[in-house]
Order: C-alpha cells, then structure tokens, then sequence
C-alpha cells in the first residue's frame, strides 16, 4: 500500500451555534488542513497521485474558504466544526481532481483539519 500526503492552510472566522462555551463567540483559526491518498498501484509514471494536482486541488478548496466567516456558508448549516470542514474539503477536492484525474479521486483516503497544534478533526468517507 503507497501513501502521500499534502497539506494546505486557510485563516477564517467562525462561531459554533449549537455550542455551550466559549467557541459560541465569534473567534478564528489559522486552520492546516493535509489531504491523505492510499492505494496499491502506481501510475506509469510510479506515482500514486501527482503532488501537483492535489496541491492544486486542495488550494483551491481553501482559498473558498480563506478570510471568511465560515457561518456565512449555507453548507455548514450555522455549525461549521473542523468535523464538517473536512467533509467539505474532501469533497472539493474530489471534485477539484475530477476535473483534471478522474479515476484517481478514487484513491482520496481522508482529510485532517487542524483548529489548532493539539486539535484535529478527521473525514474518512464509507466506501
């Protein structure tokens, strides 16, 4: 089994509307999202996935995401926790590679999104 692994990062705003806490203030993270792919075969080349081509993917689905207040994105429904971002982040870039290697989408593992040094949420889609 081969693995690779890129990362990214975003800053945005954002509160947790159903949370009894602190984090129900408005507050910000400079978020590091990486984006895991696993598979068993190479392609002629003797790479599982192109670094280039996940890094542009993955960038461009942070840079939605970059200097916002997250709770303004109708997709997080007023609760945008790390766990609902990496869902999200994974399937842009699904969506992102689709567009340039769609076969090798397939081979996304999963998406950790770090709010902090210490605190990481992450997406692992069923297969």
């Amino acid at each position: 089994m081969f693995q690779v692994r890129v990362e990214a990062d975003f800053a945005a705003a954002h509160f947790l509307k159903d949370y009894h806490g602190k984090c129900e203030n408005l507050h910000g993270h400079n978020y590091k999202v990486y984006v895991h792919a696993q598979g068993e075969n190479l392609d002629e080349g003797g790479m599982l996935l192109d670094f280039t081509q996940l890094k542009k993917a993955l960038r461009a689905v942070c840079k939605q995401l970059d200097h916002t207040n997250l709770n303004d994105l109708a997709v997080f429904k007023d609760n945008p926790s790390a766990e609902r971002i990496a869902m999200y982040i994974y399937e842009g870039v699904c969506k992102e590679l689709e567009k340039t290697q769609p076969i090798r989408k397939d081979l996304i593992y999963c998406v950790d999104v770090f709010e902090t040094e210490t605190s990481r949420a992450r997406y692992i889609p069923s297969k």
